[in-house]
């Protein structure tokens, strides 16, 4: 069976050599970009590791928080003609005292993950799920079977467009796989748009959806702002990419974590945002909605030359109603508790399901149900969706495990099972919106 995982982790055997080491530093810019999409191959590779490095953007220390009395520190984006860049302070409470986990890099200067819950599989791991490990998947070969268990309803903005316009509440609408649209105060966010029928460089071979997208980009309604998490082809697909820069233009402004900003940038986008762990900005004009870029345990990589060299991350969303939080993709570290004391509680979360077996393999990069309803708690978060099943064939397990052992799991714990939901692919939630202000 193809997969995503196995492509990547052919071609990250090759993993640990030297390469020049020469930095620059990218700050976040608006910019115009060239036209066209940049489209690389995964192959395994023996080459020497080239190519530019960046340097890392630290956020503001303790000391220079409390010069601010309160205050996160709202640093300076460079500005250019294409679009206005912005960044918007705001008070936090005692949390912003505490210390957190900053990204780091290797000695090759390669993004690292800074936990000891964080391990790459051995060679033999990698060998033995390539060649022996049993895939019990079991995917339905028939779409009629495959419809009456992971039906794909048409979207509600699609069914009456006249609808999409954002109202009181949080509404979330899973896409499937990663892709979530999330409209909360006055803000329309899409997370790892993917619309395309294969997670890879090419549209003729790789891994294919068994559940078709349930609309087109061009059926969406109006995007605001779209969240990246990392560099895989099942989270940053060129053709999603191309079309919504096609529709949206400048006026849709992308956030990504240190490293994509000039795949964006090639790719034809104008408004793009690059960001570090901790480090915040918002959609200009919409001063009162904050976009974190929070950390992940994952790793990244695109083509056989570029393993970690940008940076992986979670998005905590904060409005002045609703918070909103995206894990991406990743496994189980202890840097949620540390999101969820200083932006939580979350009205809603979006955290990975599946993908998870054998867990030898897939531990450190892919959550199982247990943990991600862990996740779920550390965030404090009042209500989550799951994401990351049901789409791909990334891993091992039964399709239709992940929602059983998320439900088990919730009971385990003594949660409403409720309160983290799965949805059909196009369907969506209101969440209600809270009687306060989500600030203090």
């Amino acid at each position: 069976m193809e997969t995503v995982l196995c492509g990547q982790l052919r071609a990250f055997l090759s993993f640990g050599r030297k390469f020049s080491k020469s930095e620059e530093r990218l700050n976040a810019v608006s910019v115009r970009g060239l036209r066209g999409a940049q489209v690389s191959f995964i192959t395994s590779s023996s080459s020497r590791w080239g190519g530019e490095l960046m340097e890392k953007q630290s956020p503001s220390g303790r000391a220079a928080l409390e010069e601010r009395n309160g205050l996160v520190e709202a640093r300076r984006p460079r500005k250019s003609s294409s679009s206005r860049s912005s960044r918007k302070s705001f008070r936090l409470d005692y949390r912003l005292e505490e210390e957190v986990t900053k990204s780091c890099r290797d000695k090759y200067g390669r993004w690292t993950n800074p936990w000891p819950t964080w391990r790459f599989p051995s060679y033999t791991t990698l060998l033995r799920f390539l060649l022996l490990d049993k895939n019990h998947s079991n995917i339905p070969a028939s779409k009629e079977a495959l419809d009456d268990e992971l039906p794909v309803m048409e979207p509600y903005f699609v069914r009456s467009p006249d609808l999409s316009d954002s109202g009181p509440g949080l509404r979330v609408t899973w896409l499937g796989h990663a892709t979530v649209l999330v409209e909360m105060d006055g803000l329309n966010i899409l997370t790892d748009p993917m619309f395309s029928q294969r997670a890879s460089p090419i549209q003729f071979m790789g891994p294919k959806r068994y559940r078709g997208p349930p609309c087109t980009v061009e059926q969406l309604p109006r995007i605001d702002a779209v969240v990246i998490s990392h560099s895989h082809y099942d989270h940053l697909d060129v053709g999603s990419v191309a079309d919504l820069n096609e529709r949206f233009g400048g006026e849709l402004r992308w956030f990504v974590p240190l490293g994509l900003m000039d795949w964006l940038v090639k790719a034809g986008c104008e408004n793009v945002m690059e960001l570090d762990w901790w480090e915040e900005n918002c959609v200009p004009g919409h001063d009162d909605v904050t976009f974190v870029c929070t950390p992940s345990q994952h790793w990244s990589k695109r083509t056989a030359l570029d393993d970690n060299k940008s940076l992986w991350g979670s998005w905590s969303i904060l409005g002045p109603e609703h918070r909103f939080f995206f894990a991406g993709d990743t496994g189980y570290c202890t840097c949620f508790h540390e999101i969820g004391r200083r932006f939580g509680p979350f009205d809603l979360a979006a955290i990975p399901i599946g993908a998870y077996l054998p867990r030898d393999m897939m531990q450190g990069q892919h959550v199982d149900p247990e943990e991600a309803v862990q996740i779920h708690q550390d965030l404090q978060a009042k209500q989550s969706v799951a994401i990351h099943w049901g789409t791909f064939a990334l891993a091992y397990e039964y399709y239709l495990e992940p929602p059983v052992r998320l439900r088990e799991a919730m009971e385990q714990k003594g949660l409403k099972p409720e309160s983290f939901f799965t949805l059909h692919h196009g369907e969506s939630r209101l969440i209600a919106s809270p009687e306060g202000d989500v600030f203090d």
